[in-house]
This record gives C-alpha cells, structure tokens and sequence, in this order.
C-alpha cells in the first residue's frame, strides 16, 4: 500500500511541471470571499420524529400568534415539528433574487427531520442584517425505521439539506480595486511562487505587477484596462500558467499508515538497516498429579508460560543521495517496506540529519 501511495507521488511530481498550474488556482483575490448566514427555524410536518421541547412549542405558539390564533404552549402536544438551525454560504456575486444552498440541522432531541418542511427563515449575517429567507422541504439523503426492539438508519437524519431554499434579499458588494490595485492571496504561501506569478504577469503587463511577500501578489490596473474591462483582465491573468514551487515535506498519519512525501523531498546519502523484534509468549495449562500410592498432595491445576523471540534479519542498504520523489520510492520499494516501517526509517532519518525536508506527524 505505502509503496503504491509513494509511487502516486512521484507520478505527480514529474507530470505536474509539464503542464503547469493556472494562476487563478493557485490564488484568490483579495476582497472576493463568501459570508456565512444563519438563523432559527422550524420545521413542520414529522411524522412523529419531531421534538417536544419548550422552546419548539412557543416559538410555534408566537408563530401562530401572529396570524391572529391565540394558543398556549400547552395546547400543542404533538411531535411534527422541530427546532432548527439553518446555515449557507452567501457567494461574493450573488445577486437579489438569486438562490443559494441551505443547511437544516436539528437543536432538539428531533429523531428525523425526513418528509419535513422548513418554515421562512431569516438568514442573518454577522453583523445582523437579514441577507437571505430560507424555506422548503428537507432532503436528508437517507432514512429511518423504527420499530419496537429494533431501528435502521443510513446517513445523518437530523441533518438536511435544501438546495435552491433560500433567495436572496440582500447584496453583499464585494471590493475588487483599491487604489487601483488588485490583490492576490496565495492558496499557499511560498517566495518562489509568489515571484513566478509576478514575473508572469509582467510578460504580458509589462511592469503592473510585484510580489510583496510569500503570500500576496499585488496587481497594478493598466491604463489601457478600462472599468468596463476589468473581469476581462481578470480573466485574462487568471488563466496565464506558472510553475508552482512547494517546500520539501513528508506528511505522516500514524493512525492510518498514510506517507505523502513532496516533489522536492531529498535523502543524503546513509545507509538503512531495518529489522523486526518478535517476542511470542503462550500460555498453557497444566495438571501437578501427585505421585503413584502418595497419600500426601493433591491434583492441581497449574499454568506454564513459553517465550520465544523472533529477530529478522535486516541487511543493510545504501541510499545515495535523491534529488526526485521517483527515484525515493525506487529505492525504498526495493527493501520491500512495510507502511510502518517506513514511518520509523522517515523518523529516524530526521532525527540523523538525512532527512532534507520538514517532516510532519499527524
């Protein structure tokens, strides 16, 4: 499996730089983000999964209330409704009227919310203006069946979604040019990127663009780019290819025997001898019999402890110095490496000095 993961790696170093990353992924603009929303809501319509809380029975009681029917809390006893709270995502362009994905997820001891309905819910955002209205029936993506000693569940029922639920009412303007300069954020931070998707940018806008630090790339708006034609530019340098650079990292999940190791990742030359301690221990039970005619002592049960240590071989190898990912799983692959094994030879080479790259545990 490791040998697999590590020759994945390598075929993706040396197909990468062939043809080259658009620069629109591998950054965002400055001022082009979403906003989170939020809001309390019912949901109506269970079949007996709802909850029967304090909290849905009055807010349903002041929602009916409103239209001019006057209840008591106490007067609502059934469990077809649930409390709920309703989340999305504002794009940075979405526009009034525009739909947008909502998220419905139950507060109270709501066992489903399958077949429900979402009453109008206000979508505020963080600084409390109402942004969106949410409505529509849940779609759970799964189900539950109950019965007297028994239950089937397959995905998350208190967990839905509404897709197209909720309209926007409000715009969020986003600010693209400041003092007529546009910002590029790095999706990942690195000099040598940053430097590259100056240089270019300059190769087709001759000195409109400069790399500030690992992570920002600013672009200067060229007199002949007019208001009207700013998405164009946009666009135009959004799909201009560089060749990203990533520092030398070996990523380790322990928990599963996952090993990613970056193009740039290097040994110096050492040499590997691995080998595999096995201690087994059995137990076994026994019978203590006195001896033939004894009158004295008596039948026992005893037990008995075998130790026996196993110690593989562990011949050693020498790995000269590598200077791509491929010729790094060439090598290991050869000593036949379990994933375990090599979680501890990335350890120990890190700790000897010959690791030449940042080794992350997770």
């Amino acid at each position: 499996m490791s040998r697999w993961m590590i020759a994945f790696a390598a075929l993706l170093a040396t197909a990468g730089p062939l043809a080259g990353e658009r620069i629109k992924d591998v950054v965002t603009i400055k001022g082009v983000r979403s906003n989170p929303l939020w809001g309390y809501g019912l949901v109506i319509g269970l079949n007996a999964t709802g909850d029967d809380s304090e909290t849905s029975r009055r807010a349903l009681t002041n929602l009916l209330r409103r239209k001019g029917l006057v209840l008591k809390t106490t007067d609502i006893k059934s469990k077809s409704i649930a409390s709920v709270i309703v989340t999305a995502e504002l794009p940075p362009f979405a526009r009034r009227d525009s739909k947008i994905e909502v998220t419905v997820s139950a507060i109270g001891n709501a066992s489903s919310l399958q077949g429900g309905e979402l009453l109008p819910t206000e979508l505020v955002g963080a600084d409390g203006q109402v942004y969106a209205v949410a409505k529509g029936p849940v779609s759970i993506g799964g189900y539950v069946a109950t019965g007297e000693k028994s239950s089937v569940v397959k995905n998350h029922p208190t967990v839905g979604r509404i897709t197209g639920g909720a309209e926007v009412e409000r715009e969020e303007v986003s600010t693209l040019i400041e003092r007529g300069e546009i910002t590029l954020l790095l999706r990942n931070a690195d000099y040598a990127t940053a430097t590259k998707i100056a240089q270019e940018i300059n190769k087709v806008y001759v000195q409109s663009c400069r790399a500030m630090d690992a992570g920002t790339v600013r672009v200067r708006l060229p007199k002949s780019v007019k208001q009207d034609n700013v998405t164009e530019f946009i666009a135009r340098i959004g799909t201009l290819q560089i060749e990203s650079d990533m520092p030398a990292v070996v990523i380790i999940n322990e928990r599963t025997g996952t090993i990613i190791v970056g193009q740039n990742v290097g040994i110096s030359k050492v040499a590997i001898s691995h080998g595999n301690l096995s201690i087994i221990t059995e137990e076994r039970e026994a019978v203590s019999q006195p001896l033939p005619f004894s009158r004295a002592g008596t039948t026992e049960k005893t037990s008995e402890t075998a130790i026996k240590a196993l110690e593989e071989k562990g011949p050693i190898h020498v790995v000269d110095r590598t200077v791509s990912v491929s010729e790094m799983a060439r090598a290991l692959n050869a000593m036949g490496l379990t994933p375990r094994d090599l979680i501890t030879i990335f350890e120990a080479l890190k700790k000897a000095g010959a690791l030449q790259a940042e080794l992350k545990i997770m």
